[in-house]
């Protein structure tokens, strides 16, 4: 298949069979959909180690070792919890890569936090990277961008390390 009529997801997955790396997810406002997104890609058990939907405060704490302190400081849409919700989920699946979401999908503002606000967060080779996204429409439109989203920037930051690291190996 040609790079570009394959899907960002597909492009995903085979870059990560092809290095041998594990992934995992940490998901608040998309509900699951990043998961669901790379299960739809056959073959994806040799790379998906687990998804993690944690959207109270309690689970993000509990399931993804995220600290109260963060929570209460900066809120569970902030670059910090998104950080700490990659490194949690990687640590806990024992993941190579790891991507979160949190963010406030609608239809009102929480935390004194806009409505299409989402940070993401990319684990890879123990750096994390967090994108502050800004989306609009309904609420199932916020939650299908943001992952969209998750997964391109997955793919991109991914594709940067490997290219890195091909050079350095050279």
């Amino acid at each position: 298949m040609e790079e570009q009529k394959r899907t960002q997801t597909e492009q995903l997955v085979e870059l990560l069979k092809k290095h041998d790396l594990s992934i995992a997810t940490a998901e608040s406002c998309t509900g699951g959909l990043v998961s669901t997104m790379l299960v739809d890609v056959p073959g994806v058990s040799q790379v998906f180690k687990e998804g993690f939907v944690t959207y109270s405060n309690k689970a993000k704490r509990r399931t993804l070792d995220v600290s109260k302190s963060t929570i209460r400081k900066e809120g569970a849409v902030s670059e910090q919890t998104a950080k700490e919700m990659a490194v949690g989920a990687a640590m806990m699946a024992d993941a190579d890569v790891a991507v979160s979401v949190t963010g406030n999908a609608g239809p009102e503002a929480e935390e004194e936090k806009p409505v299409g606000l989402v940070y993401i967060g990319v684990y890879i080779a123990g750096k994390v990277k967090v994108s502050e996204c800004h989306f609009s429409g309904t609420r199932r439109e916020i939650r299908e961008q943001a992952a969209d989203e998750a997964i391109g920037l997955t793919l991109k930051l991914l594709q940067k390390n490997r290219e890195k690291k091909e050079k350095e190996d050279k």
